[in-house]
């Protein structure tokens, strides 16, 4: 099976992160055809034009959490969904809790201030009561134990460390308070689960995709890819 992928999308980190926890990573490749990404080509893949995809020899699967569904379906006796309904409920609710009240306001508040033409205090004041929103019902969902839910790495940590990375890293770039540090059972995970193999795999390719971003390499890499292809169209 192919993963399209990137080191900086947390939604396709959250699918790596699982495969590697499964230890199933050799079933798999990862790219991402990076001219295909930036001129939204992969439309030409999945209508959604989004990463992650997952292409199996049967089918086209977008979206992070189907596509985690998917695996697990695919190796049930490796699956780290949870081992009872009321379990698997619980990393179902975290990892919605990162993906929609985390994530989303996080990318929102960072496309915001990206967009100084179209933000508004008033917009950011809503999207930083959206995400401290999802930071209480956190606290209260996430486990005193060593994982998120539970004495076991599940697909909530997979869901979780992705979302708490970016919200460290990139919020603080724009001037905004961690909110991490404001809530005790939470800060005491992320310290925890940076500790964890998988979770630190994910997190260095998270930070060198956020370096890439940052110092250039990734423009350069985009500027290269297009070149190459302008040659090639020349040449042909």
């Amino acid at each position: 099976m192919k993963l399209y992928s990137a080191d900086l999308s947390p939604y396709s980190a959250k699918v790596r992160m699982q495969i590697y926890a499964m230890g199933i990573e050799d079933e798999f490749s990862f790219e991402l055809p990076l001219l295909d990404f930036i001129s939204g080509q992969l439309k030409n893949v999945s209508p959604l034009g989004r990463i992650p995809i997952l292409k199996t020899e049967t089918a086209v699967i977008p979206e992070s959490e189907v596509i985690c569904e998917y695996i697990d379906e695919c190796y049930p006796d490796r699956a780290i969904l949870g081992a009872s309904p009321d379990s698997r409920a619980a990393v179902r609710v975290l990892s919605r809790i990162a993906d929609i009240y985390l994530l989303n306001n996080i990318f929102l508040m960072l496309i915001s201030r990206l967009d100084a033409e179209h933000s508004s205090p008033e917009t950011e004041k809503l999207l930083i009561k959206q995400i401290l929103r999802g930071f209480d019902a956190l606290e209260q969902h996430i486990s005193p134990t060593d994982f998120a839910a539970g004495n076991d790495l599940t697909r909530a940590d997979c869901s979780l460390v992705p979302a708490l990375f970016l919200c460290e890293s990139s919020l603080a770039r724009f001037e905004i308070d961690n909110p991490i540090d404001k809530y005790p059972k939470v800060a005491a995970y992320w310290t925890r689960i940076k500790a964890n193999p998988h979770a630190e795999r994910v997190i260095t390719e998270m930070a060198r995709g956020l370096k890439a971003r940052l110092d250039g390499t990734e423009q350069r890499m985009i500027e290269e890819a297009m070149a190459k292809a302008k040659e090639a169209a020349t040449t042909n």
